[in-house]
């Protein structure tokens, strides 16, 4: 098992902890057969990648065990953010059939949180996500954590997402504040429905806390990190800036069967860490100290 160091802003604003911490109480009480969620977004840069860590955190802080995948294996952001260069083995390689999950999950040294980083870039990420390798990997994951948080690339940029989530138990919408216009965020929630993918909730990030809407609230803390995320080849995603408000987000959560969650932001990175596990009468973390194959767990 891979071990990676994770190293997060410690300048975290508290009102980010506490809109996530808010986001996982939701998602618990939406239902136990939640255990694998996906976070997407209509295009690059609103920050999905951001939710998804900051969410898989939350998760673990509550004491859960928590993988949070990288699915985005075209334009992975993950690896260059948290200065993960040691990682060398990463989903690619366990969805072309090369290694074990015990070979490819990273323990960090954040408490319950392991990861599996996208590795490599395929020629085939659709094909791949939509094989049996993932859906086996999946079923292994729900066996093994609480709680699967996978990173998809941008539902609008490429089909890959609509091809996780159909995997998972249910996705989560993640939208730029004033950068989504209603329509185009229709129509990524369209063709979410046809995976039949649970929709859970519409995440409105990047907002202006110091506009009168918002009180005392204070500053504007979201972040962009579109140099990590470059261009997806013939995207072309282009969409009319509207003034999606908050009122605007939640209706669209409506029309979804979704509940619109707390305003959340983006933040810096971190660091990370990885290891392995082994037997039925100990809980994973003693496996993992001991070496253990995650294969050769007795459930």
């Amino acid at each position: 098992m891979q071990h990676v160091s994770l190293r997060f802003d410690k300048s975290e604003d508290y009102r980010i902890k506490e809109a996530f911490k808010t986001l996982r109480t939701n998602i618990e009480f939406s239902g136990a057969d939640l255990k694998v969620i996906a976070v997407t977004s209509c295009t690059p840069n609103e920050g999905k990648s951001s939710v998804a860590m900051e969410l898989a955190k939350a998760f673990a802080e509550a004491g859960k065990r928590t993988l949070l995948i990288d699915a985005d294996m075209r334009k992975s952001v993950l690896v260059g953010r948290y200065k993960t260069g040691a990682v060398r083995l990463g989903l690619t390689h366990i969805l072309v059939g090369r290694e074990k999950l015990s070979d490819v999950i990273c323990k960090t040294n954040f408490p319950k949180l392991y990861m599996i980083f996208a590795g490599p870039v395929p020629p085939n990420p659709s094909e791949l996500l939509g094989g049996e390798n993932f859906e086996s990997l999946i079923n292994k994951a729900k066996q093994l954590f609480d709680y699967v948080i996978v990173d998809t690339p941008p539902l609008g940029s490429v089909i890959d997402a609509a091809v996780a989530a159909k995997k998972c138990d249910g996705t989560i919408l993640v939208i730029e504040n004033n950068a989504i216009s209603y329509k185009f965020a229709q129509n990524v929630k369209a063709q979410l429905d046809k995976t039949e993918s649970r929709i859970l909730g519409v995440v409105l990030n990047k907002v202006d806390m110091s506009t009168k809407s918002y009180g005392h609230y204070g500053k504007y803390y979201g972040k962009y990190y579109g140099k990590y995320y470059g261009q997806y080849g013939n995207e072309g995603v282009h969409t009319k800036t509207t003034d999606l408000s908050r009122q605007g987000a939640e209706e669209a959560g409506a029309e979804a069967g979704m509940r619109a969650s707390r305003k959340l932001t983006e933040k810096r990175p971190m660091d990370s860490t990885v290891e392995e596990s082994a037997e039925s009468d100990l809980n994973l973390d003693e496996m993992l100290d001991r070496g253990s194959d995650l294969e050769e767990i007795n459930l």
